[in-house]
C-alpha cells in the first residue's frame, strides 16, 4: 500500500511515517522540510497550498493520503486556523478529484468542545477554540465531499499527547525546561481534571494501523480510553524523568472551559488493532 503523508516532518508526523513503514507501507513523505523524517520514505519537499494540483500523479497515485499538515497546532486561537481552512479544503478536494480513493485526516478532540465523559463518533460538536472550529469545519465539509465522490474517509481524532516532549509545547515541555533551569517548584492548577493521555509512539502506531486497512472508516478515536487526572500524570512524568521539582498546586485556576473528565471511545481503534495481530 502506498501512503502519501502530509505534514510528515511535524511533531506527530515523523513518528507516523516510521510506524507506517514498520507495518509494511510504502510512504511518500511530504512537508516544507523533511530533515527529521525516516530515510526509508520517499521524500517530497513542497508547500501543499502552492502545489499545482498534480500531487496525486507526482506521488505515484497513492492508495491513501494521510493529511496531517496543520499550522500552529499548539496555538489553539491562532488566526491561521481559519485563514488556512479553505486552502486545506482546496488541497484535499483536488486530491480526490485527481483519483484518490481513500482519505485519512488527523482530527482532534477539540472539535467537540466542552463535554463531560466519553466521546464517540456520534458525540455532538460545539468547538470553542479557533483550532477546534477549523478542524470541525474541515471534517464536516470532507464528509459531504467524500460521500459525493465515493471516496472513503477516515477521520482520526487525537487526544492528549505526550512523549518526544521537547517538541510538543505542552506542560511536559515546560517541566523539562524548568528542570534544565534548576527550578525547584512549578506553578500548577488543582490538577483534578481527568484527560485521555497517550504517548506519541502509541498514537503513531494506532494511526498507522488505521491507515493500513480500509474496513473501519468514519471517525476513529486514537486514544487510550482511560481518563487520568492531570496531577497524577504530571507527577508520574516528574518521576519518570527524575526531575527535582515539586508542583505548587492551586497557583493557576482551572480553566472554566476544561471538562472535569473527558476521554475517547476505543471500540473502533481496538477493532483495528485486534484485527492486525
Amino acid at each position: 500500500m502506498k501512503v502519501l503523508v502530509t505534514g510528515a516532518n511535524g511533531y506527530i508526523g515523523r513518528h507516523v511515517v516510521s510506524a507506517l513503514l514498520n507495518v509494511g507501507c510504502n510512504v511518500v513523505a511530504c512537508d516544507l522540510r523533511l530533515q527529521d523524517v525516516d530515510a526509508r520514505a520517499e521524500q517530497m519537499e513542497m508547500n501543499l497550498f502552492e502545489s499545482d494540483g498534480h500531487l496525486y500523479d507526482k506521488a505515484g497515485s497513492p492508495d491513501v493520503c494521510l493529511h496531517m499538515a496543520w499550522r500552529d497546532g499548539f496555538q489553539h486561537n491562532s488566526s491561521n486556523h481559519m485563514g488556512d481552512l479553505s486552502s486545506h479544503y482546496r488541497f484535499l478536494t483536488r486530491l480526490v478529484d485527481s483519483g484518490l480513493k481513500r482519505l485519512a485526516v488527523m482530527g482532534t478532540m477539540h472539535e467537540v468542545g466542552y463535554w463531560e465523559g466519553m466521546i464517540d463518533e456520534n458525540t455532538p460538536c460545539n468547538p470553542i477554540s479557533m483550532y477546534g472550529i477549523a478542524k470541525d469545519a474541515l471534517r464536516r465539509s470532507m464528509i459531504t465531499f467524500c460521500e459525493q465522490r465515493q471516496c472513503k474517509l477516515q477521520w482520526l481524532r487525537g487526544y492528549y499527547i505526550l512523549g518526544d516532549d521537547l517538541k510538543n509545547h505542552s506542560i511536559f515541555t515546560k517541566l523539562l525546561q524548568a528542570g534544565t533551569e534548576g527550578k525547584k517548584t512549578f506553578p500548577f492548577t488543582t490538577g483534578k481534571m481527568k484527560y485521555d493521555f497517550i504517548t506519541v509512539d502509541e498514537l503513531a502506531d494506532q494511526i498507522a494501523h488505521a491507515v493500513a486497512q480500509d474496513e473501519v472508516c468514519g471517525i476513529i478515536n486514537c486514544c487510550s480510553g482511560k481518563p487520568v487526572t492531570l496531577s497524577e500524570r504530571v507527577e508520574l512524568f516528574i518521576k519518570e524523568h527524575n526531575l527535582d521539582i515539586k508542583l505548587d498546586y492551586g497557583v493557576f485556576p482551572d480553566r472554566p472551559y476544561d471538562s472535569p473528565v473527558i476521554y475517547g471511545d476505543t471500540s473502533k481503534i481496538q477493532q483495528i488493532m485486534n484485527h492486525s495481530k
